[in-house]
């Protein structure tokens, strides 16, 4: 039994190492595609590619590829999630690191309870909430501060600022998107609506549209027009390619496919470990360096976003079954005191105790089947 319902260790871990490394690398990544692509001209290449692949994909599947409502959604998701935050990651990391980058997008948390309205009273009632907050703000100030008070031009010191606000607004703009798709269909309504896409059919729709604007920007502003493949070096072809096979198309399909297997709290991890994976990839092989205040401004930051998450984290299943555990591995140095009615009281989250002294040896063999019953379920 216990064979029967064991998850496939290695496909998780392997999902988790891309969902971690490469979409925590997609900044790094980023910032090399930028040598040879301009901002709106990556945005294009990497999203027309990934939503054909995907949806492609998806058509292979046999995965129903049109609903009107969920297409009219994903226009308005695909704008704002893929082409507003991207637009701004993009732009913005042609003049700040895609370290600090990944910091302040992190650190969208904050926005997201600052423009809940409808959980404004569970999360400004919650201590937690509340002070992981204001860390969270605390967080960006300092990288602020950094841009402000270092001895660099006053032009470059304003143009990285412009870049940080920019990088500031898409992240609002990423977060009006998600809670848009979380609230936009009403539940009276569910039952009247056709069948709805899948959501890996979804995604391509929301990469296409993310794919039509870039393209649409890219040939207005004359990006497209003074862009030259041929000038483009290989390294970089190798970027947008990651980028869009990778970070788009397999991170995604890992990120998809974990949420099935495993808890979702523990899946969000990710925005813990993607900006340190983005923060070491630039200590070592970038010429930016990343500054004390840098890594002090990613763990207050990554501290808030903890914080803003606790209560989801204390009353999530794997965070009561941890505890669980913890308590019924005791039971290893109980069990030579205890009785077979303390173990299961033990293991049931029993609060009261029952001490029983040991009165003859007889019952060594009992206590040595306690242990084994412990060890069984540890």
């Amino acid at each position: 039994m216990r064979q029967n319902s064991t998850k496939p260790i290695t496909s998780i871990i392997f999902a988790y190492a891309v969902v971690y490394v490469v979409w925590g690398s997609t900044f790094f990544f980023i910032e090399k595609a930028l040598h040879s692509f301009p901002p709106f001209v990556l945005g294009s290449i990497r999203f027309v590619i990934a939503s054909v692949l995907l949806m492609g994909y998806c058509w292979i599947k046999g995965y129903k590829l049109f609903n009107k409502a969920a297409v009219k959604q994903a226009v308005f998701v695909g704008f704002l999630l893929l082409f507003v935050d991207m637009a701004a990651i993009i732009w913005s990391e042609q003049y700040i690191s895609s370290g600090i980058v990944s910091i302040l997008s992190a650190a969208t948390a904050i926005w997201f309870i600052i423009f809940d309205k409808r959980k404004w009273k569970e999360n400004f009632s919650s201590p937690t909430i509340v002070l992981g907050l204001i860390l969270g703000f605390i967080g960006v100030i300092m990288l602020f501060a950094e841009q402000i008070f270092t001895s660099i031009p006053e032009e470059e010191k304003s143009q990285n600022l412009i870049a940080m606000l920019v990088l500031t607004c898409g992240t609002i703009g990423w977060t009006i998107g998600s809670l848009y798709s979380k609230y936009s269909k009403k539940p009276e309504q569910k039952e009247e609506q056709e069948e709805d896409l899948n959501v890996m059919v979804k995604t391509a729709w929301q990469m296409a549209i993310a794919g039509l604007a870039f393209s649409l920007v890219a040939s207005l502003n004359g990006e497209y027009a003074n862009f030259q493949p041929s000038a483009v070096a290989t390294e970089d072809w190798f970027s947008i390619i990651y980028l869009a096979l990778f970070g788009s198309i397999l991170a995604f399909s890992c990120y998809i496919w974990l949420l099935q297997m495993r808890p979702a709290t523990e899946v969000s991890t990710y925005a813990y470990v993607n900006p340190i994976v983005a923060l070491v990839l630039v200590h070592f092989f970038s010429d930016h360096y990343v500054t004390q205040m840098q890594v002090a401004g990613l763990a207050v930051v990554l501290f808030s976003v903890l914080l803003m998450n606790w209560n989801l984290y204390s009353n999530s299943k794997l965070y009561k079954n941890y505890k669980r555990k913890k308590r019924i591995k005791k039971l290893r140095y109980m069990a030579p005191k205890s009785s077979i009615p303390r173990i299961i009281e033990v293991a049931d989250f029993g609060t009261s105790e029952k001490k029983e002294k040991q009165k003859a040896e007889g019952k060594t063999e009992v206590k040595q089947k306690e242990v084994a019953e412990a060890d069984e379920f540890v």
